[in-house]
């Protein structure tokens, strides 16, 4: 579906709203080689400097397909993220919005003039509800919106289009002093509220409020877009709760020329994107209403409490928690853990019954959990990601390092005809050898000889592979869990022997949300690891641009 839009043609006419999905260069790069149905590739909101934002959870689902989430505006400010954005390779029939915010108007007219020339045009965040001094605090003074507007578009010379709040009484006198300021489009609408949501008598967002997104704040966002065409003679952006043919048809009929698809992504696969995407276009033009069906509104992000029975020291810096409940997960997939007032994180499961698991101290987080007395009550949420499925005549490798082994035992345990590659630095830190023994042939490296292989784990790995034959190698399927320099090698080692297609990859990538929405966990080959695995298939990168 040919869509006009700035001066473009573009393949198709829906955009992924800003800060959803879509949020490194890695995926966006993958979108624009694989779904040209999403004519508009939006960034997620750069700033001047680098930004952690907040600490998770930041997002939580109040009823399905109901969300609120606080971020804060992560980034890796507007140097980094320029260097980023410079190697995408943008079709023709493409359009890069470059999303900026800034806490005045000189910061945005600086992060402009570095991202500018990376992109089609820039969408200025003027309605991001929960970061202090920042979006909503600046888009709800008409006179500041075009000051803003003006002073970004006398800077540039790509088209600048400015995302509005919904929290405001009159959206079409912010709409009217933007386009008096040069804006060459409205974007509308961002999320509503902030609002707070708890669990178990707690909070759940780290911030305690968040933006509302999702089906709920649609009559709204409709409202806006009617208004705001009412007032302006511009193209519009529009989102907020879309997620059918119907949907798209009213904003379509409100006066819109981009679609926003973003809440009703969740929990989808890359190749599910994909699909929902091509599904809707057809809808669209068939007069059908299938791509609704694929949204994810069984998606279960509500926590679980589970209650600390022993916690057992393996080295200053690794113990094992193990809890009294039995939590459902399948082997491959992995949970969250939240400590209400501190946060969460995402673990794989040591053992599923008991449940159990492995911590390593690496920050505040896992320092806590370390520390944590039996009888403690914490909570889980979960499982995400996908369940592995090897061949009933597989051979099994499973390469760990780390912590990495607590997400191949369950892999091993329950498939046979296993063997596990176990590495540390030095025997001290090993665990679960042997309940490893048990289930599995098990090999053991340190790095200082300390234990089994004095050396890598892909050297003995290598050594291995080398005593099997033809046949043997051909029915070999590789898990390789754990840091991504032990990861990655472990692949090249794999791949000297067996095809791509054998071997499935979880890297420690970073893991925020858990159901594909933040794009924290990008893959350098766009996938998210929370949802397309966490165990990769190397082959997908060659299948996917082929």
């Amino acid at each position: 579906m040919k869509t006009e839009f700035l001066g473009k043609t573009l393949s198709g006419p829906f955009t992924i709203p800003s800060g959803i999905v879509s949020c490194s260069a890695n995926i966006i790069q993958r979108i624009f080689d694989t779904m040209p149905e999403v004519g508009v590739l939006t960034t997620k909101s750069i700033g001047p400097e680098p930004r952690l934002g907040y600490r998770e959870p930041i997002l939580t689902q109040y009823e399905p397909g109901h969300f609120t989430n606080a971020v804060g505006l992560t980034n890796p400010g507007a140097d980094r993220s320029a260097e980023l954005l410079s190697k995408l390779t943008i079709p023709e029939d493409r359009f890069l919005l470059i999303s900026i915010f800034g806490g005045s108007v000189d910061e945005y007219v600086e992060v402009a003039k570095k991202l500018a020339p990376y992109g089609d045009g820039l969408e200025l965040n003027l309605s991001c509800p929960h970061a202090k001094g920042y979006g909503m605090a600046m888009g709800q003074d008409p006179e500041l919106v075009k000051e803003i507007v003006a002073a970004v578009k006398a800077a540039v010379d790509i088209p600048v289009i400015p995302k509005l709040t919904p929290n405001v009484p009159n959206i079409e006198d912010i709409a009217r002093a933007a386009v008096v300021g040069g804006a060459d489009a409205i974007c509308a609408i961002n999320t509503t509220g902030p609002e707070c949501f708890t669990a178990h008598g707690h909070p759940i967002l780290s911030n305690e409020k968040g933006g509302v997104s999702g089906k709920g704040i649609l009559p709204r966002a409709l409202e806006c877009v009617r208004a705001i065409r009412s007032a302006v003679d511009c193209p519009i952006v529009a989102c907020g709760g879309i997620s059918s043919a119907a949907n798209v048809r009213e904003f379509q009929e409100a006066g819109a020329t981009v679609i926003g698809i973003g809440s009703a992504l969740i929990g989808m696969t890359t190749a599910e994107i994909g699909q929902y995407f091509r599904t809707l276009t057809a809808d669209l033009k068939a007069g059908t209403e299938q791509a609704e069906a694929l949204v994810r509104y069984d998606v279960d992000m509500s926590f679980k409490p589970v209650t600390l029975v022993k916690n057992e020291r393996v080295t200053d810096d690794i113990c094992i928690l193990t809890f009294k409940e039995k939590v459902p997960v399948q082997a491959g997939q992995f949970i969250f853990l939240w400590i209400p007032g501190l946060g969460e994180k995402p673990f794989s499961a040591l053992t599923d019954d008991p449940f159990s698991l492995v911590v390593i101290d690496l920050g505040q987080f896992t320092k806590s959990c370390m520390e944590l007395e039996p009888g403690v009550e914490a909570y889980v949420r979960g499982p995400h990601g996908n369940p592995v499925t090897p061949a009933e005549d597989s051979h099994l490798m499973c390469v760990a390092g780390g912590t990495g082994l607590a997400a191949v035992y369950q892999i091993a345990r329950d498939f046979g005809k296993s063997e596990i590659f176990m590495g540390a630095r030095s025997a001290e830190r090993l665990y679960f050898m042997d309940e490893c023994a048990a289930i599995a042939d098990l090999h053991i490296a340190t790095d200082d000889g300390s234990r089994g292989f004095h050396g890598l784990v892909t050297e003995l790995l290598e050594k291995r592979l080398q005593e099997m034959s033809a046949e043997e190698l051909s029915k070999l399927v590789f898990y390789n869990c754990g840091p991504g320099p032990m990861v990655r090698a472990a692949d090249a080692v794999q791949r000297r022997y067996c095809q791509p297609e054998q071997i499935f990859n979880a890297i420690d990538y970073l893991t925020k949300c858990g159901v594909g929405i933040c794009g924290a966990c990008d893959a350098p080959d766009g996938r998210r690891l929370c949802v397309d695995g966490p165990f990769l298939e190397a082959a997908d990168t060659e299948k996917a641009r082929t």
